[in-house]
Formats: C-alpha cells, sequence, structure tokens
C-alpha cells in the first residue's frame, strides 16, 4: 500500500511540475504571476478556469460575477442584505480564496485593503472576498492591457477605495 501511495505521490508532483512548465510558456503567465500572491501553480489554475480569450469577460464585473467574488445584495422593504454569491465557478472561487490569502502577505495594499474592511465590520470571509474582488478586477485589467502589476496602480495610498 506504501508503494501505491508513493506512486501516487511522485504522479501528482510530476503533474504539478508539467502544469507549471506549460503555463509559463503562455503568454499571458508573465502577468499572472506579477499579481501579488500568484504563484505558477495557483496562477496556472486561475488561468485555466477564466481562459485566455481577450473577449470572453466584456469588463471585470463580468469576470467577478463568475468567480463569485461580485457580492449579492438582497433588499425587501426595511432588510438589506450583501450575501455571497452561492452560484459560481468553484474551481475559481477555491483558488481565488488561496489567492487573496496570500496576497495579504505579499502586498501591502491588499493588506491595507482587507485591515480597511475588517474595521468597517466585514468578517474575514467577506473582507477576503471583496479582496479578491478587488484584486480580480486588477487582473482583468492587467490582461487587456497587456501590462504587469503595478502596486501603486492598484492599490493607491492617498485614494479612500473599498
Amino acid at each position: 500500500m506504501l508503494g501505491e501511495m508513493d506512486a501516487a505521490r511522485e504522479t501528482v508532483d510530476d503533474l504539478t511540475r508539467r502544469t507549471e512548465q506549460l503555463f509559463l510558456r503562455h503568454a499571458d503567465a508573465t502577468i499572472i504571476t506579477s499579481m501579488p500572491g500568484l504563484g505558477n501553480a495557483t496562477g496556472a489554475r486561475i488561468l485555466a478556469e477564466i481562459g485566455d480569450d481577450p473577449d470572453r469577460f466584456s469588463n471585470a464585473s463580468s469576470l467577478e460575477a463568475y468567480s463569485g467574488a461580485a457580492p449579492v445584495t438582497r433588499a425587501s422593504g426595511k432588510s438589506h442584505a450583501v450575501i455571497a454569491c452561492r452560484v459560481k465557478n468553484n474551481r475559481l472561487a477555491a483558488a481565488g480564496y488561496v489567492w487573496a490569502f496570500s496576497a495579504l502577505t505579499a502586498s501591502p495594499g491588499a493588506r491595507a485593503h482587507y485591515d480597511r474592511r475588517k474595521k468597517r465590520g466585514d468578517t474575514h470571509t467577506a473582507a477576503q472576498r471583496n479582496l479578491y474582488n478587488r484584486l480580480l478586477g486588477c487582473l482583468h485589467y492587467r490582461l487587456q492591457n497587456r501590462v504587469p502589476y503595478s502596486e501603486e496602480a492598484a492599490f493607491p495610498t492617498t485614494s479612500q477605495t473599498t
């Protein structure tokens, strides 16, 4: 049984290495990995889920909705609630939460954005989803305009963005 488990682990390691090699040959790999918190494995997953057709998502909002990062507002009479979207690409959403969590240590702007959301009363999950939403919008812009990530452009220190 241990031999079978070792073989399975080696197969997974080989697949991971091959996926990363192929990802790094892709034209969008340098832009994707320029984003804070996105390495080769998570970047490959993000690319696999959103695809490389520049016209697939007409704007950042459609990509955010597809990923489940866009908030859903429910309002009826006096009640008003902002909740997470349940209909989404689950693989992209899972990779996105890993990405947002990693970005907290890789980007001072991402950390400040997350902390601002927490101070406003967001739960950890809501603040992380909001950060993921922001990062997706930034990634969409970067891929559309073929420019790498810029911390100053994504999280300007003088503005009070949410």
